[in-house]
């Protein structure tokens, strides 16, 4: 009766004038960025936070969330139509949604793509619905010893799910705990690591920091890159596949769909390696008598990743909900939308502000409604959109990000600081070092510290404290198996192989 009573508040919230028309735009948006390749979610809800600081909390959230699960419906169009992901977990689309076209049936693919990510965000926003209460009850139980072993499973999960190299991960993990430490210390006022400058004092902004490893990184890759685009398929075809190619893809569909739920609540999870476990399951299940072959066209290598990648993308939502902690980049500025409406991220935000969360959590649906509008009828329009070149885009993009750093503070150094976290995002880049750690470990390294000094004062100065509660404990435990786990050379090798392909 409870979570009727908790729908409806979201119903009322989600369904005002102000709520649907920026879960519109932020879908809308999601769609385009998706569609476009280049840009990619991170970089996108980097570049908007600062104009969701003037916007109520909740439309800013519904919104920014609506640009991410938005991103893995368009970048099914692109990854079908061009063979080019217009985001990364749109890579495994490639494989068989180009073939497919190559074969005549685009459209086919590009409706089951989006049947697919509609069947799996709606099951996914249930199981946010659902679960998230629960596990809400359960954070309160946390005290600073449980938080601060959940933020080192959170860092761990994020190493073993990060792209390349373990030990690349682990330095962008250490380099965003140092960069998090940087300005006033809570407890002292001492100032740390801001040599002198004045405008390090309060410590390096999220924006700035946010939008030069992905915003300005992602125009600089991009340009260097060039375009490489095969071809655009003219001529779409149905986009409503026939009852037999339902019934082939519907199985697809809902291993996907459950088991992108299950990856994308894990630390470091989401849609990227839900994709690539689904595809790699697809495979496994059709084994050498699939027909076709996976890679040359067959509809599951479709319907699995797109739907595995659209659940993970929403059920990435319920640690940050619940318990405050991002498991993944996407999340991690979440986060920071929130910190910039002086909200606390946690099992807090559910009793103190209803309104938001079960808003968010109700305009999911709405959302997914909307993509399924979105994508269907207007394919032609994005396959126009195709044609822009990337070079009269970046010029805008460029301008739109440096005023709204500056826009933030009114601070110009603000701008400087995004200009060389874009020069080290490019340098990232080209020593395939994956920018996410270090983001999560910019935002969780604050909190880590708070927590780890809470501890430490209520258990007067015994480190035994973390091993004595058992929820502690088994957190440190699990964080403990996942670093044993990927020094095994069968999960090692296996994990090289799996991040090769992408």
């Amino acid at each position: 009766m409870d979570l009727l009573n908790n729908l409806a508040v979201g119903f009322a919230t989600a369904l005002s004038l102000q709520n649907l028309l920026y879960c519109f735009l932020g879908v809308t948006l999601g769609t385009l960025i998706g569609v476009l390749p280049g840009l990619g979610p991170v970089a996108t809800l980097a570049m908007l936070l600062p104009i969701t600081y003037t916007l109520d909390p909740t439309s800013a959230l519904i919104m920014l969330a609506g640009i991410y699960y938005g991103s893995q419906y368009g970048g099914s169009t692109t990854a079908i139509l061009v063979n080019l992901p217009g985001e990364s977990a749109s890579v495994v689309t490639c494989l068989d949604g180009y073939q497919m076209a190559r074969h005549g049936k685009a459209g086919t693919a590009l409706g089951i793509a989006a049947i697919g990510s509609f069947i799996a965000g709606c099951f996914a926003t249930i199981l946010v619905a659902a679960f998230a209460p629960p596990l809400i009850e359960l954070a309160f139980k946390f005290g600073p010893a449980e938080y601060f072993s959940l933020m080192v499973l959170g860092l761990v999960g994020a190493v073993v799910l990060a792209n390349g190299s373990v030990l690349k991960a682990f330095a962008m993990i250490i380099l965003g705990l140092l960069l998090g430490i940087i300005g006033a210390d809570v407890n002292s006022g001492t100032f740390r690591f801001d040599f002198g400058i004045a405008e390090l004092q309060d410590g390096i902004d999220f924006v700035a920091i946010s939008m030069g490893l992905f915003g300005f990184t992602e125009i600089i890759v991009n340009l260097s890159k060039g375009e490489t685009r095969d071809s655009i398929t003219e001529k779409v075809g149905s986009i409503w596949p026939s009852r037999k190619e339902l019934c082939k893809a519907a199985p697809a569909i809902t291993r996907g769909t459950l088991l992108g739920s299950f990856l994308g609540i894990l630390p470091g999870g989401g849609a990227l390696l839900a994709s690539f476990a689904s595809y790699t399951l697809e495979k496994k299940v059709g084994g050498k008598n699939a027909n076709p072959p996976f890679g040359k066209g067959n509809i599951a290598g479709v319907a699995g990743p797109e739907s595995a990648n659209n659940a993970g993308a929403q059920t990435s939502f319920i640690p940050m909900l619940t318990l405050g902690i991002p498991c993944n980049a996407t999340m991690a500025l979440m986060i920071g939308a929130l910190m910039i409406h002086n909200i606390t991220p946690g099992p807090q935000v559910m009793s103190s502000n209803p309104t938001l969360f079960w808003g968010l959590v109700v305009s999911m649906w709405i959302g997914n409604l909307m993509l399924v509008i979105l994508n269907l009828p207007l394919i032609g329009v994005w396959v126009q959109l195709l044609r822009v070149p990337y070079g009269l885009l970046y010029p805008m993009i460029l301008t739109f990000c440096c005023i709204g750093v500056y826009s933030i503070n009114n601070n110009p150094f603000d701008v400087y600081i995004t200009i060389i976290c874009g020069a080290l995002g490019y340098l990232f880049a080209k020593l395939k070092c994956e920018p996410a750690p270090l983001i999560l470990g910019f935002i969780l390294g604050p909190m880590m510290e708070e927590n780890l000094r809470r501890a430490m004062l209520l258990s007067r100065g015994d480190p035994s404290t973390f091993f004595t509660r058992p929820i502690s404990l088994v957190l440190l435990m699990m964080a403990i198996f996942l670093l044993l786990l990927i020094l095994l050379p069968s999960i090692k090798k296996g994990r090289e192989v799996a991040f090769k392909e992408d």
